[in-house]
């Protein structure tokens, strides 16, 4: 192991800005599993779908990837709504969440996948912009602004999030409908209604997670699947529907990814990465900032 302190600083604000890209893919999950108590295990899906539509407004537009994903926004926000409407009718209504509702989300994952390989093939796609090569040099410190603008775009989004959730009424009924349904009702709310626009919130999110993703790597079909395992531990780790934990979480395990990739290889760093992950729950079973 060749250490040297440029080295390592380096390695760990590479490991910042990767573990803001972590933070913006989970937040969809922290707020469909965190929150709503929707294992679902397609979001993956979803953030590499909104890849390739950034891809294609980019390479047919030239429209910057992360714009094209905010124009995206409205679309995936109704398309989770009528996820969340098929899997309540279907599912949830039934009682029937928790093994076949798996198998529902399960479904998704690779109808999305296949879908998106008869349509793009297995090939890797990347896009163009402005930021995707520069760096910022600060003495020793390299920012590559790749990394940086869509660390910047993901807190901007969490931040947002976290604010919606805590100001308004919306919000504040979207965090209570899992803890008590009833007492949402006598608010005068209907909780079908209120998991119905947060799940299309959860898929909202990844329109923009999925641009991030493409900005900072070339994506395939099949590349969701990487991100299962992670974005589910780091939801975790974080604390159920906690933003603010999961953001440490994501950070905290990007700073320990690339710590091990700089210092002992890329091959190490997903075995790692989860033991990283393994030890915290076992310290801290709630999570971070878990009660």
């Amino acid at each position: 192991m060749d250490f040297s302190f440029d080295l390592f600083g380096n390695a760990i604000l590479s490991g910042l800005l990767l573990g803001g890209f972590y933070a913006a893919v989970t937040i969809g999950v922290a707020i469909s599993f965190g929150m709503l108590d929707i294992v679902n295990i397609a979001h993956p899906a979803f953030i590499i779908l909104g890849s390739y539509i950034a891809y294609t407004a980019n390479s047919l537009l030239g429209m910057d990837p992360i714009l094209a994903s905010l124009i995206a926004l409205p679309a995936f926000y109704l398309l989770g709504m009528g996820i969340y409407q098929i899997y309540h009718v279907s599912f949830e209504r039934r009682g029937d969440e928790a093994l076949r509702g798996l198998a529902f989300f399960f479904g998704l994952l690779f109808i999305t996948e296949v879908a998106l390989v008869l349509t793009f093939g297995v090939d890797y796609r990347l896009v163009e912009a402005r930021y995707i090569g520069p760096s910022i040099h600060i003495g020793p410190i390299d920012l590559p602004l790749r990394l940086l603008v869509p660390f910047i775009v993901s807190l901007g989004l969490i931040g947002l999030l976290q604010v919606f959730l805590s100001r308004t009424f919306l919000g504040r009924a979207i965090l209570a409908v899992a803890q008590d349904q009833e007492a949402l009702r006598l608010m005068g709310a209907d909780p079908i209604r209120i998991k119905r626009i947060a799940f299309g919130i959860s898929i909202a999110t990844a329109s923009v997670a999925g641009a991030i993703l493409i900005v900072i790597q070339p994506v395939e079909p099949s590349i969701a699947r990487d991100y299962i395992g992670r974005i589910f531990a780091i939801c975790v780790m974080g604390g159920l529907g906690s933003f603010p934990g999961m953001v440490v979480a994501a950070l905290a395990l990007g700073i320990v990814e690339s710590l091990t990739s700089t210092f002992y290889g890329p091959s190490w760093t997903p075995a790692v990465g989860f033991g990283f992950l393994l030890l915290t729950l076992a310290v801290r079973p709630a999570g971070i900032f878990g009660r």
